[in-house]
């Protein structure tokens, strides 16, 4: 593997679509969501994947994980990955983890590792993709 880090950057789409929600008086609500992404830019992908949330009883605080396996292209190279999510809100102050779940990789994205990021403004997601990956044959 290369030890040269690539970036992939653009914008993608997601779709939530809730499947169980768990509210217990006066606590947390946990809830179960099935995820849809399309990726597009240096990263031309879908991904499915299934997330847990709960829900804090304060205003801005709340956790989630997630699994989303990705399928596409990266940077001209084909193939799929599985990313993992670590997310905590405490009360309106967030840290987000997403790394390339390791050996996940398939095809030409055998051996990928890395970690990607998350931004979202006026309301748009894009993604940052931090990755090595070895030079193909």
């Amino acid at each position: 593997m290369s030890d040269a880090l690539t970036t992939a950057r653009g914008p993608f789409d997601v779709k939530l679509t809730p499947q169980a929600v768990d509210t217990a008086e006066g606590g947390a609500t946990v809830s179960r969501l099935g995820i849809e992404k399309q990726f597009h830019g240096e990263l031309e992908a879908t991904s499915t994947g299934e997330m847990m949330s709960a829900t804090g009883r304060v205003k801005g605080s709340a956790g989630y994980v997630a699994i989303e396996r990705v399928t596409g292209t990266l940077h001209g190279r084909r193939g799929s990955f599985v990313l993992q999510h670590t997310g905590v809100m405490n009360r309106g102050a967030s840290q987000l983890t997403i790394t390339v779940v390791p050996d996940s990789g398939t095809d030409e994205l055998t051996g990928i590792s890395g970690s990607c990021g998350i931004i979202i403004a006026d309301g748009k997601h894009s993604y940052e993709l931090a990755y090595t990956l070895a030079p193909m044959a």
